[in-house]
């Protein structure tokens, strides 16, 4: 790391980091199989969990966007422990232990994960008690605890307890006839003590309580029962205060939230024969999969928290024993519940670029030249604009889409249910197995069936993550092929929230080639040429270290730029650090995790790493190859990961036209240039937030492009 560098940077801001490197000779020759040059990939992922918290503590975002990070956070650890968490426990259970080029065995990564995590959780919940929602009060937003309630907020919940809550909850006592109950996954819990006897003479010391999953977890109180501002109360807090009613003429000596995070990886055969029906069922057991973690309030006692550990099956490095609500990520409630523009970022207008807006017809805008829109600052409508008109058009003949992820009242559902019902040939590849969409796609799937469109469920055993558009038209005599790309799904919502771009063409060969991977993916036989996309599981990943081979001949001249989410593929990391041993310059801008171990002198002395994390999610894969002076670009829909190089159906995509490439360039030096916003790996694993220098201009690099497209600052 550079001298200028070092000063430009705050330091400390990560923690929990693997040991330093250790640094060869010079003239020793690097082993590049070596463990010590990668990083764990689950101890990385937990490390962007961590940036995300760090938002919260960054009063460049507003208030209530702070305590949304918060809550972020939670959502982002929730997954890691269904998903990652669960993976390692299962490979231990089974005995399939796998060892990744980091070298760490799955005990150690359980071990190495359980301290990480408590540390990390541990300062979530001191951020929120002691910053956020002090900060909160100050702005007369108040989450009022039982202890505060006036009498006439006392008798509001109990009125509310009595009419809302008590019909629909349903306690458990425990005994010979009440077993434990099969709790749902992450859902809230109570665990009650109790003294007496009920009203058929049993006794019993102990009982369940599940909050009915109906119920908000946070509710505003109304206005003339407030002390003024808002007042808001938690579910849990009216439920324990009124405990004793769910159990009348019994003492109630305590009563204890928790909550129990289970297994929810999806495990699905390759040989199905009928992929949907065995999703249908897999969904069912997620509910219910193996406990990975337990999350108890701090005031539970420990013989309760052993009980529910054994009932568990879970141990110590399981627990999480927290000082505030067991699930921050119903918080993000309270941006719905108090109107507060002041406290929440301010809106903007996503632009439209004027060759769309002079053009009536996107067909007419897209032959005048290929389209380049950035979301969320241009808009999405022009997509969906293209559909929509496409289902209209009598000249239109044919409508072929992927879909992975697209949300539940989509308006491109309804364009293609729109064209089939206009008789149109319309055949949509629905990824079923989109991770936590899963159901909604089903429902989707069944949608556009009784619309008339061809339903295909892409490839088993290959999730079909690439974004795709093929329309197929009839101009002037001849067939015309239309296409749309992206990096991102086709979710309106995901839109407004995302970084993604959206390339839309009529150029041959790419209409050809789209067409092409539409056969694969509906139809049966070999892979078929295509001339200009990249595509896994066949050449992306071979194109891919063939373009970083080439850089590395250029030498010191050679260039490359790659923006993922993540980086984890090793012979692709392994073709970096070859490239950067001779010479290339490398800057990786990657939001999550990374395995790549940067800046090692006679490995990575010439990759840079950095991550971007602000309002939007960096969602845009990108990949530059400085090509001696003529640039190659690619955009994608695949990040550097096993899964998606080698065992998923994406597509990259040249962008020929010099403006557009341009333009790539120009974004992406923008996030180079980001000295607010940016996060920069140390060979030590270590990330540290960069800072302006002293007589340097603050510049956010999702601020200058919301300037730059849209005129908002």
């Amino acid at each position: 790391m550079t001298t200028e560098t070092a000063k430009n940077q705050t330091a400390g801001d990560d923690r929990s980091v693997p040991a330093p490197v250790d640094v060869p000779p010079v003239g020793e020759e690097i082993n590049l199989d070596a463990n010590e040059n990668y990083f764990n990939r689950e101890l990385s992922q937990l490390q962007f969990n961590y940036r995300v918290l760090k938002q919260a503590l960054d009063t460049t975002h507003p208030l209530i966007n702070r305590l949304i990070f918060c809550c972020i956070f939670s959502s982002n650890m929730d997954e890691f422990f269904e998903i990652r968490v669960a993976g390692l426990r299962q490979q231990m259970k089974y005995g399939r232990e796998t060892v990744g080029a980091d070298g760490m065995m799955p005990d150690q990564a359980l071990a190495e994960i359980s301290r990480v995590a408590h540390e990390y959780i541990r300062e979530q919940y001191d951020i929120l008690n002691n910053v956020l929602i002090p900060e909160m009060e100050e702005q007369n937003i108040h989450f009022v605890r039982r202890r505060e309630w006036t009498p006439e907020q006392a008798e509001w919940v109990r009125t509310y307890f009595e009419e809302e809550i008590l019909p629909v909850v349903s306690p458990i006592g425990l005994d010979p006839s009440h077993p434990f109950p099969r709790l749902v996954n992450k859902s809230l819990n109570f665990i009650v003590e109790l003294d007496g006897k009920d009203a058929f003479g049993r006794e019993t010391g102990m009982a369940i309580v599940p909050a009915p999953r109906s119920l908000p977890r946070l509710v505003r109180l109304p206005d003339d029962v407030c002390n003024g501002g808002d007042n808001l109360v938690f579910l849990s807090s009216m439920i324990h205060a009124h405990a004793d009613e769910l159990f009348p003429g019994m003492e109630v000596k305590g009563c204890y939230q928790f909550r129990l995070t289970r297994n929810a990886d999806l495990e699905l055969e390759d040989d199905l024969e009928d992929l949907a029906s065995a999703l249908r069922g897999e969904l069912l057991s997620r509910r219910f999969g193996d406990g990975v973690r337990l999350e108890v309030a701090d005031n539970c006692p420990e013989e309760l928290v052993q009980f529910l550990l054994k009932e568990f099956g879970l141990t110590e490095r399981d627990l999480y024993q927290v000082h505030g609500p067991v699930n921050l990520t119903r918080l993000m409630a309270v941006g719905g519940l108090v109107d507060r523009q002041d406290l929440t970022y301010s809106g903007f207008s996503p632009s439209i670029p004027r060759q769309i807006r002079s053009k009536e017809s996107m067909f007419d805008a897209i032959r005048k030249r290929p389209i380049l829109l950035l979301h969320p600052y241009e808009n999405f409508s022009p997509v969906v604009d293209l559909l929509r008109q496409a289902a209209k058009d009598p000249q239109v003949l044919a409508i072929r889409q992927t879909l992975y992820r697209t949300g539940a009242d989509s308006e491109i559902v309804e364009a293609l249910a729109d064209a089939a019902r206009r008789g149109k040939e319309v055949t949509a590849v629905i990824e079923l197995r989109a991770r936590f969409s899963e159901a909604e796609n089903l429902e989707l799937a069944s949608r556009l069936q009784e619309a008339g469109v061809i339903v295909v469920y892409g490839v088993v055993g290959y999730k079909t993550h690439a974004k795709m558009i093929l329309i197929v038209r009839r101009e002037e005599g001849r067939l015309r092929r239309y296409v749309h790309l992206g990096t991102g799904n086709y979710h309106a919502g995901n839109a407004r929230l995302y970084t993604d771009y959206s390339f839309m063409t009529c150029d041959e060969s790419i209409g050809d080639d789209v067409n092409k991977l539409f056969q694969q993916l509906t139809g049966m036989g070999k892979a078929l040429k295509i001339k200009k996309l990249f595509h896994s599981p066949f050449t992306l990943h071979s194109r891919l270290l063939s373009l970083i081979e080439r850089e590395a001949g250029y030498g010191e001249k050679g260039r490359i730029i790659f923006k993922f989410n993540a980086l984890t593929e090793i012979q692709l990391i392994k073709a970096l650090y070859r490239a950067s041993q001779a010479g290339v310059k490398i800057d990786l801008i990657i939001r999550g995790i990374c395995c790549l171990r940067p800046e090692v002198p006679g490995l990575s002395e010439n990759i840079r790493v950095r991550s971007i994390i602000g309002r939007f999610l960096e969602h845009t894969r990108v990949y530059y190859f400085g090509n001696n002076g003529r640039p190659d670009v690619y955009c994608s829909s695949a990040d550097g990961m096993e899964r998606n190089l080698l065992s998923r159906v994406e597509t990259a995509f040249p962008l020929d036209d010099p403006e557009l490439v341009a333009r790539v360039r120009e974004d992406l030096d923008t996030y180079l240039a980001d000295n607010c916003q940016s996060w920069v790996l140390q060979p030590d694993g270590s990330y540290i937030q960069n800072q302006p220098g002293e007589d340097e201009e603050r510049l956010a690099s999702q601020l200058v492009l919301l300037e730059r497209l849209t005129g908002k600052t």
